[in-house]
């Protein structure tokens, strides 16, 4: 089967736009490569077997892992509610670090201006705390676009899970078939797939993570309907910004 193009031909009539945050939206620099030794660290401690774990892991399978050994190792439920409580404290605590040099992506202001202006409905998806994601907002002028929004300390389950795309999308009164969701990561595209959403991708800024294993055949391979090389061509593509003629 030959490879889908990457930019869409035609779209049909979307009444929704949910976003990723982090990469997609504003850009960090989370020291996640530090989240995720914590993440060992604490799981080690309580009871996980040293070297089970690899720091390469993505933090939400960390936590899954571990909480699978240790449940299966019969330790006591108390013990279970602490791990996983002192991971969200010190997690919530090193991505909140991130704050003072999180900065707007180049293009996200106009972007959710136009798509406001035309009077799509924005939400917000992303796997951060409910603290960062308000005051990351708020430090980009970007909160007065998002009366919808969805973190991880949400009650129910998290991205990737397509239960928490799909649990945003209720509350946005906008219908699966009506809705696009975009991000700058592979999870973003398995949580829309999974919820039978459109996802469109974004590729990471290159100031941003230099040498990204993200690219357009990756999320093309992984389900995206289109890709977009920054916020100003996925303008493009949502039909909010006229495309650019040569001079």
């Amino acid at each position: 089967m030959p490879p889908r193009d990457p930019t869409p031909h035609f779209l049909e009539p979307l009444l929704g736009v949910a976003l990723d945050l982090d990469g997609t939206l504003v850009l960090s620099r989370h020291d996640f490569k530090r989240m995720r030794a914590e993440v060992v660290r604490l799981a080690e401690r309580s009871g996980v077997v040293p070297g089970h774990l690899s720091v390469e892991q993505p933090i939400h399978k960390l936590i899954e892992q571990s909480r699978e050994e240790l449940r299966t190792a019969g330790v006591p439920d108390g013990t279970l509610f602490r791990f996983e409580a002192e991971v969200q404290r010190t997690i919530d605590r090193i991505e909140l670090e991130a704050l003072p040099r999180t900065v707007a992506r180049p293009g996200a202001e106009p972007l959710l201006q136009m798509l406001a202006e035309r009077g799509f409905r924005l939400g917000l998806l992303t796997r951060a705390s409910e603290t960062f994601a308000r005051q990351a907002l708020n430090r980009t002028d970007l909160a007065r676009y998002f009366g919808y929004l969805r973190s991880r300390s949400a009650e129910g389950p998290a991205k990737p899970s397509p239960e928490a795309l799909l649990h945003l999308l209720h509350e946005m009164g906008v219908p699966i078939d009506r809705a696009v969701y975009v991000g700058d990561h592979l999870l973003d595209a398995e949580c829309a797939v999974a919820a039978h959403v459109r996802f469109y991708a974004v590729l990471p800024d290159p100031h941003e993570t230099a040498g990204s294993s993200m690219t357009t055949e990756r999320f093309l391979a992984a389900g995206a309907s289109a890709t977009a090389k920054d916020l100003f061509e996925l303008a493009r593509q949502l039909d909010v910004m006229a495309p650019a003629t040569a001079p």
